[in-house]
């Protein structure tokens, strides 16, 4: 066997009501002065509220950052660590969606340390020390909250991750009463992008290990067998309960088996027209995988996790296991309601090369992929998405 390591968040809560316990945790840190992470559309739908209360009733001083967009800027980064740093913030809580949580992360360090922020991008970096950090999560999706992994976008339009143990966070607490309110769209989307996570963990070439394995079968068993029910009846909390639990076993599994082309491929679309990144994986995910049928080592993993999605495939041969699965994960995407080409979400033929060229400066998931990918292997899964005509390369 071959050895590994394998981290991830040292305390997990998951609780229905789980965020009324947000200030008994951060008690256990002594933190008098707290700073919350979110954005705007999350707190105006009141999912911080309890939080804030059981805060301020606990005595603690709260200052709010709701400046969170998706795909964070780094100025936006930037300027969420000098508000902590002038706040004197002794705790950082984040409650939101991945881009809130990631930036939370950063924050957490980027407060008491004074390296620049794209000093950090690579893996590794950033090795000082950070605030105690909470992570809150709103999307059964990123599964930020077990990842050392922080995603901002540069100036450049660039999408550069930080990944570091330092950002695995103290406390994750999942509470999926804060998931109910999520509209079909970003149920689909989110979801999509954890089973996404499980996928790559599973077939990824680099630091794949038994754990991460077996978290990513669990994991894309509790996402597809609920997805469908959580898109069509929001107020499902099992569905949600579901959900929830199987993005964050996704997020431990590709936290330490690295996720691949998928999200190389997605990331320019985010950056460029800014894209959902669950989107963006949708919209790519089943021509990267056709590609990736290529590869034995892809069709072999494929059709090990076909019966997952249809246990009739188990009776397959790998190559008719390996079609079955892309095809239920089309099917599931259809069923969701997610847009089916790139067209739908403002993508021309023109831009085209430069998704293909920003796609390749992806090394650091590229190298993961079961197959090597190269720039025109990129364009012409982009050139299908686009409409669902294969195109040669240019």
């Amino acid at each position: 066997m071959q050895p590994f390591t394998f981290q991830t968040s040292p305390n997990i809560l998951f609780e229905t009501g789980a965020a009324g316990r947000i200030a008994e945790i951060v008690a256990g840190f002594g933190a008098k002065r707290v700073m919350l992470v979110t954005d705007g559309g999350v707190r105006g739908a009141g999912l911080t509220r309890d939080a804030e209360r059981a805060l301020a009733g606990a005595g603690l001083t709260l200052t709010v950052f709701e400046e969170v967009v998706a795909d964070p800027p780094a100025a936006v980064v930037e300027r969420a660590a000098a508000q902590a740093r002038g706040e004197g913030a002794e705790l950082v809580l984040a409650i939101g969606g991945g881009s809130a949580l990631d930036t939370a992360k950063l924050v957490a360090y980027l407060a008491v340390n004074d390296e620049p922020l794209e000093a950090l991008y690579g893996v590794g970096l950033a090795k000082g020390t950070r605030l105690p950090l909470v992570l809150v999560p709103t999307t059964a999706g990123t599964g930020s909250e077990v990842t050392p992994i922080a995603i901002v976008t540069t100036p450049s339009t660039e999408k550069k991750g930080v990944v570091a143990p330092r950002l695995l966070p103290d406390w994750a607490i999942l509470d999926p009463e804060l998931t109910l309110g999520l509209p079909p769209h970003v149920t689909a989307a989110t979801g999509i992008d954890a089973m996404v996570h499980a996928i790559e963990a599973f077939t990824s070439r680099h630091k794949k290990n038994p754990i991460s394995d077996q978290l990513a079968r669990q994991a894309l068993a509790l996402l597809s067998g609920n997805i469908r029910t959580a898109c069509q009846n929001g107020g499902d909390l099992e569905a949600r309960s579901a959900m929830l639990l199987g993005s964050m076993l996704a997020g431990m599994a590709f936290a330490n088996a690295p996720v691949a082309a998928v999200h190389a491929l997605a990331y320019p679309i985010g950056a460029l027209f800014h894209v959902p990144h669950g989107l963006s994986n949708a919209l790519v995910l089943t021509g990267v995988m056709r590609f990736n049928l290529g590869a034995p080592e892809a069709e072999v993993a494929y059709a090990e996790l076909a019966p997952i999605l249809d246990p009739a495939a188990g009776g397959l041969k790998s190559a008719e296991a390996a079609a079955r699965f892309v095809a239920c994960l089309e099917a599931i995407c259809r069923d969701c309601g997610v847009p089916r080409s790139l067209s739908d979400v403002g993508v021309s033929e023109a831009d085209l090369p430069r998704l293909a060229t920003d796609a390749m400066k992806q090394t650091r998931l590229l190298v993961n992929n079961p197959r090597e990918l190269t720039r025109a292997d990129a364009f012409a899964i982009y050139a299908e998405a686009l409409d669902g005509i294969p195109r040669r390369a240019s």
